[in-house]
């Protein structure tokens, strides 16, 4: 087996069906991960940077900047400045860890929720792109995570954090939460570009969005804004989100003219190699197209209904969840897992994972199958219960089923897994 991202794995595979599925979700977060990809993507050759299929001649610029946010960007920034080295004059990133770049500083935010630290972070970034000129060149690295944590000005992290509190009791989907989000924003919703402008802008984009919705990842700081401020104002008040103030986005094309996004990682990437590694395995892999975003019992009816005796079903999503006051712990991972549990027959095994490794608590997701089942019985833990009190983590905790990875340093949106029994 190739690394293993799973620290419990042993502890875990406690049958054939559940080291079959927790080997797929290895090979999964092995494709995603930050550094590999950067190096798989970006070259350099001489003077000249290679980003995919493009090629830019570093000659042509005085200054090369790197700024960044999302869970993926401070590795990101660890694997880009051990690319380009001294080329890089300078760079600030932020995200949930701290790396140890030499050039570009690394900030270390909060997520869901913004704070002072995700400002002062937002801030500097702001200086840094504003300073940029014609012939400069300005690398943004953008990850799942970014809406939150890349954070300006003052008035956004105040507003944010209320919002972020709003929508999750509203149980809208993430599209609609950063659309309202961009609107709040000098950086999100293109934002960045205007601010960098008139310097050549190159996003290296890690997508986090289900569907490779590539424009709303981080809320698109790189990208011209399709939404305007009544499409915020509608959503605000269909769900009644309380009163904030808006920015409109830039809407100007010459903003983006000097602008090249690359999409470098997706949930897409994921998928396609746990598909390959279900195959390997000897199973028939079904790869669900349409990502997730309904209610959780719906979506997990959508899976379980294309069941097969030796099919391994793959998808991508946020399935959406209404979470009441004085909820217990764990995300929408972990009590889609517990849900599953309703629908587990005979060998089968179902997953669901927090692609950055920690679903609203220290673990990825939980592992959900009949032993599963029968070890939470055991321990008269009754998963209706813990469902209803939105307590998922500490069902899974005590049954011993927790996935366990820590950060991955990556960020591609959930991913589910049901394996049928064979």
């Amino acid at each position: 087996m190739k690394n293993n991202w799973i620290k419990n794995f042993n502890a875990l595979a406690l049958s054939p069906n559940r080291r079959t599925i927790l080997e797929i979700i290895n090979t999964g977060l092995g494709a995603i991960d930050t550094e590999k990809v950067m190096r798989d993507s970006i070259l350099l050759e001489g003077d000249v940077l290679k980003i995919k299929n493009q090629s830019f001649d570093l000659t042509q610029f005085k200054k090369i900047k790197v700024v960044g946010c999302g869970k993926a960007a401070p590795r990101a920034a660890f694997a880009l400045e051990d690319i380009l080295g001294d080329k890089i004059s300078e760079g600030a990133v932020i995200g949930l860890e701290k790396v140890a770049t030499k050039i570009i500083r690394s900030f270390v935010g909060t997520h869901p929720k913004p704070s002072e630290e995700n400002r002062e972070a937002g801030k500097r970034i702001y200086e840094m792109a504003e300073d940029a000129n014609e012939d400069d060149l300005v690398i943004v690295i953008v990850s799942g995570g970014g809406s939150s944590l890349l954070c300006y000005p003052e008035s956004e992290y105040k507003q944010g954090a209320v919002l972020y509190e709003n929508f999750l009791k509203s149980g809208q989907t993430i599209v609609e939460i950063n659309t309202v989000r961009k609107h709040l924003s000098a950086l999100k919703g293109g934002g960045l570009a205007k601010v960098a402008y008139p310097a050549t802008v190159v996003g290296l984009i890690f997508s986090d969005i289900p569907g490779d919705k590539f424009a709303d990842v981080a809320s698109g700081p790189t990208y011209k804004d399709i939404t305007a401020i009544e499409d915020a104002k509608k959503i605000i008040l269909e769900n009644n989100l309380g009163e904030y103030e808006l920015l409109e986005t830039p809407k100007e094309d010459k903003y983006f003219e000097k602008v090249e996004n690359f999409v470098l990682v997706s949930g897409t990437t994921a998928l396609t190699a746990m598909a390959a590694s279900a195959r390997e395995l000897g199973l028939e892999a079904d790869v669900i197209s349409e990502p997730l975003y309904d209610e959780v019992v719906p979506a997990l009816e959508k899976i379980f209904a294309r069941k097969k005796n030796g099919r391994a079903v793959l998808v991508s999503g946020e399935p959406r969840l209404k979470v009441r006051a004085g909820a217990g712990e764990g995300g929408r991972n972990l009590h889609m897992s517990l849900e599953a549990l309703k629908m587990i027959t005979g060998d089968s095994v179902f997953a669901s994972f927090a692609s950055d490794g920690l679903d609203n608590s220290d673990a990825a997701g939980g592992i959900a199958d009949l032993l599963t089942l029968q070890k939470m019985k055991d321990k008269k833990i009754s998963p209706e219960d813990y469902l209803n009190r939105f307590d998922s983590y500490h069902a899974f905790l005590k049954s011993g089923d927790l996935i366990l990875t820590g950060p991955t340093g990556a960020n591609v949106s959930d991913l589910m897994i049901l394996l049928a029994n064979k």
